[in-house]
């Protein structure tokens, strides 16, 4: 609160004084502000361990999964086809000769002089007849019978399974439909139509865009579809479109051309070991975060409070990186692959991070994948361990949780006390001031007192001398 104008009648610093007090009593409210911010400190600290373990967390459970350790990768010979293979998928050659590409539909109408004139009067209803669906209908009038009403009316209806377009070959227009699907299940199976004012009408259109695969109608021009063909070691397989799943368990093929005939492409699927290296060093580089942060959050300098840890001496972060190294430091298995190092991953003592030996990792997991499948995601493995030593400081009830918890309360406990006490604080500086704006008064009337005597007196001295 600005104090102001105090001490002019009595010419005492009492201005001074007020401003010294309120320093005085601020000091309580520095000593809650800085409890406060040391709480916020460790929070935050907290968090940022919190933080850490859970993406240690997330990358050794990627380690406990079968897709990391049963990672596959394809290669082709050729360029009739490309493939991806999922976990389910077996290693192994297969020869695979593409013959047919999945095709769509095509039908195209007589050409017409006009693209725009109408082909019916009245309204009229065009059925459209997808292999395997319900037929879809549209209703026109009159004005919306011509080649170009037609189009539009077709192409602003998604479900109608085709769309349409219109040619010109510079004397005449065309109306081409194309299948939105490839293969013979997305084909049209007949377009009819009915309805109009009279029946010539409807004629000149059916006669103009009908058509029926049974020949019963036949306007339009059709080019048929095709359904993909294959041949996998011998085996023929069909498909309605140019992606194949499961022909080959767990893999799946994209077709992007035709082989020669009688010379098929080559492929192979093969255990893809950088997906598990890959994997490790996500979690070598996770572990070695993660010790880093706990360094830098309790380091101690006795000569730069500043470069202190918030949590420096806390026994929770310590426990921490002691219970995450032991969930680590096991056996497991009976192979040749028992342990990180026999993997090729080190502990660095001086500095406490996990270093990878990429040559020993290669070797390993060439070699002896299932005993390092073993290590990670066995019954005792590390990626289980590490996840209960986890689980026991991150979850709701972990400790860490518990602890910033009770720090968050705190904080808002803080945040209170602060506030009462700013509150006593502007209260009695108030006292303060109106009990020194009184002794101001006081002190200046008794000033103004004295003067007024004094001068009495002299006035008195003056004319005692005057009668002498």
């Amino acid at each position: 609160m600005a104090i102001s104008n105090i001490g002019v009648g009595s010419g005492l610093p009492l201005d001074k004084l007020l401003e010294d007090l309120r320093k005085s009593e601020n000091i309580s409210l520095s000593l809650l502000e800085g409890r406060k911010q040391t709480v916020q400190n460790r929070f935050s600290g907290y968090n940022t361990v919190k933080a850490a373990i859970e993406t240690v967390k997330k990358a050794s459970d990627a380690l406990g999964t079968a897709n990391t350790f049963g990672a596959l990768k394809t290669a082709v010979n050729g360029e009739a086809f490309t493939a991806s293979a999922s976990s389910k998928a077996v290693a192994g050659q297969y020869s695979v000769e593409v013959q047919k590409l999945a095709t769509q539909q095509t039908l195209t109408s007589a050409g017409l002089d006009s693209r725009t004139a109408p082909l019916a009067s009245g309204t009229v209803e065009i059925e459209i007849k997808i292999a395997g669906q319900e037929a879809k209908t549209l209703n026109l009038n009159a004005n919306e019978t011509s080649l170009e009403g037609i189009a539009k009316a077709i192409n602003s209806d998604s479900s109608m399974g085709v769309s349409a377009t219109l040619i010109n070959d510079g004397s005449k227009s065309y109306l081409l439909l194309t299948a939105k699907g490839t293969g013979t299940e997305a084909s049209v199976e007949s377009i009819t139509v009915s309805g109009g004012d009279a029946g010539t009408d409807v004629a000149e259109l059916q006669n103009t865009i009908g058509f029926n695969q049974d020949g019963s109608s036949t306007a339009l021009t059709e080019k048929v579809a095709e359904n993909a063909k294959v041949l996998i070691n011998g085996i023929v397989v069909t498909s309605q479109n140019n992606t194949i799943e499961n022909a080959i368990e767990g893999v799946t093929l994209t077709l992007t051309k035709t082989n020669t005939a009688n010379t098929p492409d080559s492929l192979s699927v093969t255990r893809d070991d950088a997906v598990t290296s890959k994997a490790i060093k996500h979690f070598v580089d996770a572990y070695n975060t993660l010790q880093d942060i706990i360094k830098a959050q309790t380091t101690f300098d006795v000569k730069d409070q500043t470069k202190t840890g918030a949590l420096s001496g806390d026994s929770l972060v310590r426990n921490v990186q002691s219970q995450i190294h032991n969930a680590l430091n096991i056996s497991s298995g009976s192979g040749p692959i028992r342990t990180l190092s026999q993997l090729g991953v080190n502990l660095d003592p001086k500095t406490g991070h996990l270093a990878v030996d990429d040559k020993k990792l290669d070797a390993a997991l060439k070699d002896h994948m299932v005993d390092v499948e073993k290590l990670f995601s066995g019954e005792n493995g590390i990626s289980k361990r590490l996840a209960t030593v986890a689980d026991s400081f991150i979850k709701s009830d972990g400790s860490i949780k518990v602890a910033t918890d009770g720090m968050e309360k705190m904080i808002a406990d803080l945040g209170k006390q602060y506030e009462a006490t700013a509150g006593r604080i502007d209260a009695k500086m108030e006292q303060y001031r109106r009990q020194f704006s009184a002794m101001d008064s006081m002190v200046a009337q008794m000033g103004s007192i004295s003067n007024y005597l004094t001068q009495q007196l002299s006035m008195l001295g003056n004319m005692s001398s005057n009668n002498k």
